[in-house]
């Protein structure tokens, strides 16, 4: 199948099929005469699992190693749990700080009249120097916020 169809068939753009084959995620291609990559379907099987790691968040290095694994047949289910736990816990830092934006943001916009008068705690807020160690408190007390 050409590049379009493996890309149908996976769910992969043909731009990071591209992508992919470039920094060597995936082996290259084969090719016709005509220089057209060709796919197979471990091809497709194998962009379909690329395709639901990086839905899940993981980088590149982290499915370079997990291919890696997935191939490896006598790979020890330890390892794979360990990757997998290990993004679990960034995954968990990067909620834990949105949460923190949001409830600083939306401490801000509570104290907000938002009418037609210039002065405005969000640009206040935005304009602060926090946690720099400055020892100026927070007008807002954004320091107790985030």
């Amino acid at each position: 199948m050409n590049i379009g169809e493996a890309s149908k068939a996976s769910g992969v753009s043909t731009k990071m099929i591209r992508y992919y084959e470039q920094i060597k995620l995936i082996t290259p291609a084969h090719r016709t005469e005509s220089s057209y990559r060709t796919y197979g379907d471990n091809d497709v099987h194998t962009l379909q699992f690329i395709r639901r790691a990086r839905d899940l968040g993981f980088s590149v290095e982290q499915m370079k190693t997990l291919l890696a694994l997935w191939r490896d047949r006598s790979r020890a289910s330890s390892d794979v749990k360990a990757i997998a736990l290990e993004h679990i816990a960034e995954l968990e830092r990067k909620a834990a700080a949105i949460a923190a934006m949001t409830k600083t943001l939306r401490h801000l916009a509570s104290h907000c009249h938002g009418d037609e008068r210039p002065d405005c705690p969000i640009i206040e807020g935005f304009a602060e120097t926090l946690g720099t160690g400055t020892g100026v408190p927070s007008k807002f007390g954004l320091a107790n916020v985030v």
